[in-house]
This record gives structure tokens, sequence and C-alpha cells, in this order.
């Protein structure tokens, strides 16, 4: 059995959510929410599932694991996880170089862009920095430009249909996403017109439709 914990506003889960969509595995989704009573992240019971209070957190019970079950955190890893347990519709190229390469467009979003604009970093910029709203959109705004600008260039010289040639890749479950949070903050992304259309392509699949955030029993 696979379990997610996740929240459906929290981009990291929104990739994983796709990954299994697309893979057309079944997970019991668990959500935690990271507004409420301080963020149920925080909690001990979650805690001592992952230590860094992130979501999402996956669990395979069905892994081989001497302790009964298969603990990981962190969406790549996951994703990475399921791509080698379950190799129909991979998400990463046969080829050495063009794996490496979704990985360099994945990472420019998952690793660069995301944490600068996650939700932990937005509270401490309020709570302990002081820094009001119309400050904090136009951080927001910046490290959103500054990663799809140079994403963009990527995507000239490999995108198709989506990030990586005509075939969904690592790097689309991390642009839609990321596209989708740019779009709740008001990020004009009209520049981008490989990432629009991208995002749109993608979109018209039912892996993705049905990872929408605002398609997750537990959205608000």
């Amino acid at each position: 059995m696979l379990k997610l914990y996740g929240y459906w506003r929290s981009s990291a889960a929104y990739r994983v959510r796709i990954a299994l969509n697309y893979k057309g595995l079944e997970a019991e989704q668990v959500s935690v929410h990271l507004v409420k009573e301080g963020g149920e992240q925080h909690k001990a019971d979650y805690a001592k599932l992952n230590p860094q209070e992130l979501v999402p957190a996956f669990i395979d019970t069905d892994s081989g694991d001497t302790s009964g079950e298969f603990v990981l955190s962190q969406s790549l890893a996951i994703i990475e996880y399921l791509d080698e347990k379950y190799p129909e519709m991979a998400l990463l190229p046969q080829n050495m170089q063009q794996r490496a390469i979704v990985r360099s467009m994945a990472m420019s979003i998952a690793c660069e862009m995301h944490p600068l604009n996650n939700l932990k970093v937005l509270q401490y910029l309020a709570k302990e920095l002081n820094v009001d709203d119309d400050a904090k959109s136009s951080w927001y705004h910046h490290w959103i430009h500054e990663g799809f600008g140079a994403l963009e260039k990527q995507l000239e010289a490999h995108a198709g249909q989506f990030c990586f040639g005509d075939s969904v890749t690592l790097a689309d479950l991390c642009l839609v996403p990321q596209v989708y949070n740019a779009n709740r903050f008001k990020v004009d992304l009209q520049s981008y017109s490989n990432i629009v259309r991208i995002t749109h392509n993608c979109n018209q699949l039912g892996a993705f439709v049905d990872a929408m955030p605002e398609h997750q029993d537990d959205a608000t």
C-alpha cells in the first residue's frame, strides 16, 4: 500500500500526486494542514515521520523493507523512487545525457525557485522580519521571474509538446505546480511563451487535472 501525506496547496505534494496519477497508482491521501493550529506538520506525530516538518511524506508498506514500511521525504526523491519501482510511463528518459537535462530543469524549479517562495519562507519574512505584503509580493515575483527567465531559455533548446520533447517528464511535474502558484500570486507570465504553452498541454491530461489543488478532498 502507498500512502501520501500532503496538503492541497503544497507544490511538492502536487508533484507527487501527478506522478501517482500518471503511473496509474493508487495511494491513500492523508491531509496535513500547513496553517491550522500553527501547522499540523509541526505536531509530534508528523515530525517523527518527517523530521523536516514539511510535506510530502510518503510510505510504501510493500517495499521489502525489514521494518515493514519504507518512509521517504522530498518530492523528487519520492518521484524517482516511484519511477524506478513502477517503470511503466517513465518520467525520465533512458539516455543518460537526456536524463541529466530533465533533472537539471526539474531541480532549477524544485531546488532554486520553490524553496525561496514556499510557505515557511513567506511566513518568516512576514512574522520575523516584518516584511509587509507589498514587499513580500515583490520578493515572490522577483524569484519567479529570475527562475522562469532561465528555464525559458532551456526550453527553447529542449522542449516539444512538453519540457523535454513530446513525453511527460519529471520537469513537467515540477513546472505545472510552480506555474499554478505564480498565477495564484498574480505573476505576469506573458514573456514565457514556452512555459505557458507547456503548462497548457500538461493540463489537458487527466493525471494533471486530477492532481490540481482545487480537486483535492482537503481543498478549502
